[in-house]
């Protein structure tokens, strides 16, 4: 709305002091058009602006001047704990809700405190998502958000691994993981489960209200989810022999399995490689992530792993031992 835009225009003015155009429409998420427009609104509501030319010139509020309309709304109270996630606010739909609290906010402070919160602000940044994955499409987040706010029931289509489902949710928390949006949800009346946001097809709120389980605790329920999902995953343990350079891989390639595995590893030998024991998941799954450490790992056991990844490395010798066939063929088995 564009109340709230001009308030967070003043606040950003009384906070920061001057600030160019292109900076405040930067900040505000809005073109320069309606930032000259919203400026003329402040002046000819009787805030003093002053406009300043020049290389250094910019906006700012005469000297002195403060506005005390530093009271949060219920909106703005509910936004402050995504004060350190911008980008997780701006998805749930309350980025310029976040924005205008924590102008708010600063406003309220003491001067030497306010330059001491914009000091973090310029020294700390949170990027939640992981590297080289792109952020996923989350076009339901939006609304899933104002149904957990409100305890209101959904309708939804969603994709999950057996195909296609409809079902009525009743959803209870929000949690994004590593940059992925996750819903918990009880479906259908049945038992509390886990959605990944982005394979939601349609959502539909049906206004119908529910009641979350008196005992449900969204921390204490994501906490045991994922103990159950790694217990699920790591389906064996495969003996590894690792050179070094493996062993600077491991980390990266298995998160904190592979970094508990090293710590755990048995004495180098002459050449620097360990033997270890790393967790892994089903074979098919385990093959393909072990082939990721290329010559500077050595599978030893158990014996069925170890004869799955001889035949892939089998299997890739025989096709780059072949001629590659024109147009990027290949050939008939």
């Amino acid at each position: 709305m564009r109340a709230d835009r001009l308030l967070s225009l003043l606040l950003l003015l009384q906070n920061r002091g001057r600030m160019t155009a292109p900076e405040l429409a930067a900040e505000l998420e809005v073109s320069l058009r309606t930032v000259y427009r919203d400026i003329e609104a402040l002046g000819a509501s009787g805030v003093p602006v002053v406009a300043e030319r020049g290389p250094a010139g910019g906006y700012r509020l005469m000297d002195g001047y403060r506005t005390r309309l530093t009271g949060f709304t219920d909106a703005e109270a509910d936004s402050l704990f995504l004060t350190g996630v911008p980008d997780a606010a701006r998805d749930l739909g309350l980025g310029a809700v976040l924005t205008t609290a924590r102008l708010k906010l600063q406003a309220a402070l003491p001067a030497d405190l306010a330059r001491r919160t914009r000091r973090i602000e310029d020294r700390f940044h949170l990027d939640a998502p992981a590297w080289f994955r792109d952020a996923e499409p989350v076009p339901f987040l939006a609304p899933i958000a104002r149904a957990v706010w409100d305890r209101r029931a959904l309708r939804v289509h969603y994709r999950a691994w057996a195909g296609e489902a409809h079902r009525t949710l009743e959803p209870l928390g929000i949690v994004l993981k590593g940059g992925i949006w996750y819903v918990v949800a009880r479906a259908d009346g049945e038992a509390i489960r886990t959605y990944r946001v982005a394979r939601f097809l349609a959502v539909e709120e049906t206004g119908e209200p529910f009641e979350a389980p008196a005992d449900f605790d969204l921390a204490a329920y994501w906490e045991a989810s994922v103990r159950r999902m790694d217990a699920a995953r790591h389906k064996t343990t495969a003996r590894l022999r690792v050179s070094p350079a493996g062993q600077r891989l491991l980390p990266a390639k298995f998160g904190t399995a592979g970094a508990r595995a090293l710590a755990e590893a048995g004495p180098a030998d002459e050449d620097g490689w360990v033997e270890l024991d790393l967790p892994v998941e089903t074979e098919a799954v385990a093959v393909g992530d072990l082939l990721s450490l290329t010559t500077e790992a050595e599978v030893l056991g158990p014996p069925g792993l170890r004869e799955a990844v001889r035949r892939a490395l089998a299997a890739l010798t025989a096709r780059y031992d072949a001629e590659p066939r024109a147009g990027g063929e290949r050939p008939v088995p």
